[in-house]
């Protein structure tokens, strides 16, 4: 234990809090339960020592971000790392119509990555083809976008909000104040909020908006506000870690509980399939304490996961 929700900086990887999380916590065993980039800030969830059990049942949570989308410049690296490398004038821009295109882009789909991601084709890493010049045919991937609000139309990424309602995430004169890349021009930006499935890029959605409306556009600037039951305003910063008391394994999964006697409890542990009529994925209990992740059928459970 425990788990831990982390508000990553700008300009560190992923992994540069993982690394930072285990010096201050004085462990090897830190884990992630999903990547940021580099230009993005937010939740990221740590999942400490014996808790790095639990990341495989976290990386499948949906996700809160707030985008800004950059509309009439695209970059190789779909982001603002940049350089520019195509513009285009960018049409007049109506609230409501915009609103109504990104209704377009939620739901099920099928959605290709950034060439700039850590996706392997062939073995190769595809940003590591594409620092080198190259490209890799990066096969569409099936995500669920679950909603995209827009929050307004700005004439720039500088001139769009920066400060939100911790609550409800909306702009605001006082909250919580987002650090955003540094612009790379003056090009109309959408502020939208997204809710999306786990391997959605909005670096690729923020390409896709950008084709719709004919022009190029790049994202100037993203903040994870929520991970599955993790929001933002809970996360401790980087300075907190060495205290953050986090939350226990089972507080983590987000599934129905069983509550077992000693017996099924045993027969999990040994790898056995008790009778149970639950069905789905469900978490087992023994008095309290963690004792399994299931999978039922609606006559056995089938252990995923079990603990000692």
């Amino acid at each position: 234990m425990p788990v831990i929700a982390v508000d990553k900086p700008l300009n560190l990887t992923s992994h540069d809090v993982v690394n930072r999380a285990r010096r201050a916590r004085g462990t090897k065993r830190v884990g992630h339960t999903g990547t940021l980039d580099p230009l993005a800030t937010g939740v990221l969830v740590l999942c400490v020592d014996d808790s790095t059990k639990v990341v495989q049942f976290m990386e499948a949570d949906s996700k809160d971000y707030l985008a800004w989308i950059s509309l009439g410049a695209g970059t190789p690296t779909l982001d603002a790392e940049g350089p520019v490398e195509a513009t285009a004038d960018v049409p007049p821009l109506d609230p409501a119509q915009v609103q109504t295109l990104l209704q377009t882009f939620t739901g099920p789909q099928a959605q290709v990555p950034p060439q700039y991601s850590a996706i392997q084709v062939g073995g190769q890493r595809a940003y590591a083809v594409a620092r080198a010049g190259g490209a890799l045919d990066l096969p569409a991937r099936n995500v669920v976008i679950h909603s995209l609000d827009l929050l307004g139309v700005y004439p720039g990424v500088d001139t769009a909000p920066r400060t939100f309602d911790p609550q409800s995430w909306t702009p605001a004169d006082t909250g919580h104040t987002f650090t955003l890349p540094p612009a790379l021009g003056e090009f109309a930006t959408l502020l939208v909020r997204a809710r999306v499935g786990s391997g959605t890029y909005l670096r690729s959605l923020a390409r896709d908006v950008g084709g719709a409306l004919g022009v190029p556009a790049h994202l100037g600037g993203l903040v994870r506000t929520r991970v599955g039951r993790y929001d933002l305003r809970d996360a401790t910063t980087l300075d907190g870690l060495p205290e953050a008391a986090g939350i226990p394994d089972l507080a983590a999964l987000d599934f129905p509980v069983i509550e077992a006697d000693d017996r099924v409890a045993r027969e999990l542990r040994q790898g056995k399939r008790p009778v149970h009529s639950a069905q789905g994925r469900h978490v087992v209990t023994l008095n309290g304490e963690l004792v399994a992740v299931v999978d039922g059928n609606g006559e056995h459970l089938k252990v995923v996961r079990a603990w000692a």
